[in-house]
């Protein structure tokens, strides 16, 4: 498949994704695993579009017996680079969120973290969530960390650019579908000059709209909060953080 023809979700996800996202490193992913281990997470998990397995560590870390699982290639194999990366062997898969390689109920829990949700069009979406039921047992846990509509559509910055030790990033950002779709188109201009681009296109989904969707699948809502620490959401919260339990 040429890079022309390719899904955005491939395009995106390649190895300069952590040239442009430096702060989603394993010190916060500590922090944050720290957060949902309190929200009732145990045995088994699943860190569902794992990346560079940055959550996938800190969960092996806090002693669950974890799988990591993500479509990229390069993300998977730059795996190996973080601190404490042994634990990780034969830990982390490469597949399709949407055909998970794993036994039904396979799971005492499952996550899906940094809007990691919403990139496959609507009956994609709803192929992830009958994914996330099949896998997830009787009496599981599981975590969406999705963006806030509210938030991004109130405070939508059109367009930036950061420079970064010789990087120029520059990023252009648009609203589509009513306000449900977030879309970004990203130039990354390297120390040589070389540049790069590609684009995010993001289907966002408030709490009530997903309620009954999850709600079909077995899978009901027991919080929401507007971070991975227990914070009140609304509005303005920064992120939609909905544990969810499996009847």
């Amino acid at each position: 498949m040429s890079p022309a023809t390719e899904p955005w979700y491939v395009s995106a996800f390649r190895s300069d994704y952590r040239t442009v996202y430096p702060h989603r490193d394993l010190e916060s992913a500590r922090d944050e695993v720290r957060a949902l281990a309190r929200v009732g997470l145990r045995g088994r998990v699943l860190d569902l579009c794992c990346g560079f397995g940055r959550h996938t560590l800190a969960l092996a870390e806090e002693g669950f017996d974890v799988f990591g699982l993500d479509l990229s290639a390069d993300l998977l194999e730059s795996a190996a680079e973080l601190s404490g990366a042994e634990r990780l062997r034969g830990r982390l898969v490469r597949a399709d969120a949407m055909r998970v390689p794993f036994a039904d109920a396979s799971f005492d829990g499952i996550v899906n973290l940094f809007s990691s949700f919403g990139y496959f069009g609507e009956a994609g979406d709803l192929r992830v969530l009958d994914e996330i039921a099949r896998l997830v047992r009787s009496g599981g846990r599981v975590v969406l960390d999705l963006m806030n509509p509210d938030r991004i559509r109130a405070r939508l910055v059109p367009e930036s650019t950061t420079e970064r030790d010789g990087l120029v990033l520059r990023e252009r950002r648009s609203l589509g579908e009513g306000g449900r779709r977030v879309t970004k188109e990203v130039t990354l201009t390297l120390p040589d000059g070389a540049t790069k681009s590609w684009r995010e296109d993001v289907r966002m989904y408030a709490t009530a709209e997903l309620e009954p969707l999850l709600a079909a699948r077995g899978l009901a809502i027991d919080d929401v909060s507007g971070a991975f620490e227990a914070t009140p959401f609304g509005p303005d919260a920064e992120r939609q953080v909905i544990t969810l339990s499996r009847t």
